[in-house]
């Protein structure tokens, strides 16, 4: 896959595998962010398990998916979310009320909105996913 941003094409990929109902998608490279992006799937029950596969370059996650994901994608260009603003963004970027997640990165590390609300933190809105 050719382009400029590994993440975006990474959550690309993993849509158009959910769409066409594949079990199992690789996203190269692997990085920290994509890492922690693919865990707040799995905590949130979007994937079923990913693991890295260390290819001799920058390695890739093999993931495990289970159908559960209607759409996911970046956030371009990342919006700054106070603790308290993260509604605002949920009406942007998700359907409806308390459905789906969105990818916050904060000081205390990448989370769901979720968590950062509930911490009281704030930070930059990365990606959706529902």
């Amino acid at each position: 896959m050719t382009g400029n941003d590994p993440f975006a094409n990474a959550l690309s990929a993993l849509n158009n595998a959910e769409s066409v109902g594949h079990l199992e998608q690789t996203v190269s490279p692997a990085s920290n962010e994509i890492g922690s992006v693919l865990e707040v799937f799995y905590d949130r029950g979007y994937i079923d398990g990913f693991s890295f596969v260390d290819d001799g370059k920058a390695g890739e996650f093999e993931v495990e998916l289970k159908g559960a994901i209607n759409e996911c994608g970046p956030v371009k260009p990342r919006y700054s979310a106070g603790a308290d603003e993260f509604e605002k963004w949920e009406k942007r970027f998700l359907p409806a009320r308390d459905y789906g997640t969105l990818v916050v990165t904060t000081s205390h590390g990448i989370m769901s909105h979720y968590e950062a609300r509930e911490q009281g933190v704030g930070g930059q809105v990365i990606a959706y996913v529902y």
